[in-house]
């Protein structure tokens, strides 16, 4: 017997859906308040949450973060009586398997936990023992080390002190000072995201520290910096091996004195920011050349959290996979439900130059284009600018002699194409995408060679 748990304020609604879901065989709990829901679950086991956004002192999106950070498997979903896309938006991005809407539709909310449920068991049965899926705060992963990660951001969000996260571009870290902020008691206080690389130096002085009416040309009304914005919260500063050196020392004065004065100003700024930066350079190799301030460094890393590139975790592949897929599928009302098993060997098998932006962009591309319920190899576009340099390195030198007397140009042509079609299928195991993407083709045209030469 399936368990759903109701979670709402009004009692003649809970009363209600009691009612349905018990003459439907579900076993039913209720709960007036995520507080209470909480300690059921925590006593209880259940297979789904239908939970109500608007609750008065845990509202359903509180609660829904609750449970998606100690029970990810649990589906959770949302019943709002505001049918906005904003808020439906929202619980879909804290991981909600769905949301229905009052008035309801019987036969939609039966439908909606029924796929819950269903989801549920897949996901229960499919799991390998030993092996857990995350979602937290956002973000999803399989990894140990994302685990770790995970496990470690509530204890750096309750620390007061400054955080510097590397990895590559496209790792997610701005994802992990987003939920360093939420998680924090700064939280609803302003997260002010500074891009370092992408304002120009001229112009990022006046963006961080502000500047009075008349401080130079141009400046016809006094500006709050972006410090400013931040006070009581946090300050994002994503690339900060990109500061120029001047600022370093701008920047440093502030992380050491809490103030600052703004431009055309004499009266130096308090404020009370957290300070959490993020880096794809070795800002160790920066400070031994001279290019970072060695003081500055050590006062912006007094934690560090380094996020792996997606080449070294390929066990979160499928989950990011599925995670993207839902979500665009949602997005744009298509029933794109999988992936095929070769497009997904396909990605697992890709570098990932790009990280997890690289892999969101692929599959929301797949799902816009793909017709059917499955995506296939045929709908996949990965990056094959490496491809394609190495095959200029190895095509530069490549020539045949011709012999004095001739030869047969499409016999030739033939003999050299089947022998490279078989030796693309020996080197990648018989898995034909990636056979297709050692010769440059695509799977359309790979499959028509197999099949022009009986292969």
């Amino acid at each position: 017997m399936a368990h759903l748990l109701i979670v709402d304020d009004d009692r003649s609604l809970r009363q209600f859906l009691d009612i349905l879901f018990s003459k439907d065989g579900y076993q039913v709990f209720t709960a007036e308040t995520g507080k209470e829901a909480l300690k059921l679950m925590e006593k209880q086991p259940v297979d789904v949450v239908l939970a109500d956004i608007r609750m008065p002192e845990m509202d359903g999106l509180s609660l829904l973060k609750e449970i998606k950070g100690r029970w990810p498997q649990i589906p959770v979903i949302m019943i709002t009586a505001f049918a906005s896309m904003d808020t439906a938006v929202s619980a879909m991005r804290e991981g909600a398997f769905d949301y229905v809407t009052k008035p309801f539709n019987l036969s939609e909310l039966r439908e909606t936990v029924a796929r819950a449920l269903k989801k549920a068991e897949k996901s229960r049965e499919g799991e390998p023992k030993g092996e857990q899926i995350v979602q937290f705060e956002g973000m999803v992963a399989k990894s140990a080390a994302m685990r770790k990660i995970f496990s470690l951001l509530p204890k750096v969000a309750q620390a007061p002190s400054n955080v510097l996260i590397t990895g590559e571009s496209g790792t997610g870290k701005e994802l992990i000072a987003r939920a360093i902020h939420r998680l924090s008691p700064r939280k609803d206080r302003p997260f002010v995201v500074v891009n370092c690389g992408g304002i120009p130096a001229n112009l990022l002085e006046s963006e961080l520290f502000g500047y009075s009416r008349g401080a130079f040309t141009g400046a016809t009304r006094e500006k709050k910096g972006l410090f400013a914005v931040a006070h009581g919260g946090t300050i994002f500063l994503d690339e900060i091996g990109e500061l120029p050196p001047e600022l370093q020392v701008k920047l440093l004065r502030v992380v050491q004195q809490k103030s600052f004065i703004p431009l055309g100003e004499t009266q130096e700024i308090e404020v009370d920011v957290r300070i959490i930066s993020a880096t794809n350079r070795d800002l160790e190799k920066e400070v031994l050349a001279g290019n970072f301030r060695e003081d500055l460094y050590y006062r912006l890393n007094v934690i560090s959290i380094h996020v792996p590139p997606l080449r070294e975790r390929r066990e979160d592949i499928p989950v990011l996979v599925q995670y993207f897929l839902d979500k665009y599928a949602r997005q744009m009302g298509k029933k794109v439900e999988g992936i095929s098993a070769y497009a997904l060997k396909a990605l697992e098998e890709y570098d990932f130059p790009g990280n997890i932006r690289e892999l969101e962009n692929i599959i929301e591309r797949s799902v816009a284009l793909e017709t059917g319920s499955l995506i296939l190899p045929e709908s996949l576009v990965l990056s094959r600018s490496k491809r394609q340099e190495e095959g200029d390195n190895g095509q530069k030198d490549f020539r045949i002699t011709l012999p004095e007397k001739g030869l047969d140009l499409e016999e030739l042509l033939a003999k050299i194409e089947m022998d490279l079609l078989k030796q693309a299928l020996e080197r990648t195991g018989g898995v034909k995408t990636e056979a297709a993407k050692l010769l440059g083709l695509n799977f359309r045209s790979f499959r028509y060679r197999l099949a022009k030469y009986n292969l």
